[in-house]
């Protein structure tokens, strides 16, 4: 397991490193529009593996049943789903991030923090609200040990966005 979460998070720093890039290498007359799609598409794409990595460690460590995996995965999927799109939210949060961050107003940056802090309340809830149907899908201990698991990797991967994000500036 070791490893695979060193792998995990090498992954999880490479796709994370994409927006610090475009803040500090965009001058503000350049044109950003194809190097922003081509990075959207890029971390779009690591996304997506890393997704697929994240559910490679949940069914290494999570030991399913044949019968409780045919309850359980279809609960995953609709779960990271939804989780995605609040993932979505925090993507675009950080890609304005990295543009402002040089830059912004003590306003901007109230927004900023709010809105990401609501972000975190949505997946909180989000897991409040899928919590009784896993425990319809596998018993208790299985759920127990999922959250654990899906709590740690997120975890990981928000220490990880940490340390490549640049903190804000005070403006002068």
């Amino acid at each position: 397991m070791p490893v695979k979460m060193l792998l995990l998070l090498v992954l999880v720093g490479t796709c994370l490193d994409h927006p610090r890039t475009l803040a500090q290498t965009t001058s503000p007359g350049q044109s950003t529009t194809n190097s922003e799609a081509g990075i959207d598409r890029d971390v779009q794409l690591m996304r997506q593996d890393i997704r697929s990595q994240v559910k490679q460690l949940i069914a290494a460590n999570l030991k399913l049943t044949d019968t409780e995996a045919t309850k359980f995965w279809p609960v995953y999927d609709q779960f990271t789903a939804d989780l995605a799109k609040i993932n979505d939210q925090r993507y675009a949060l950080i890609k304005e991030y990295s543009d402002e961050w040089r830059t912004m107003t003590d306003d901007q940056a109230s927004s900023l923090a709010r809105r990401y802090l609501a972000l975190d309340e949505q997946v909180a809830q989000l897991r409040t609200k899928y919590l009784p149907v896993f425990n319809q899908a596998v018993r208790g201990t299985r759920v127990a040990t999922f959250f654990q698991l899906d709590r740690r990797i997120q975890e990981m991967i928000d220490l990880q966005l940490a340390s490549q994000l640049p903190l804000a500036q005070e403006q002068q």
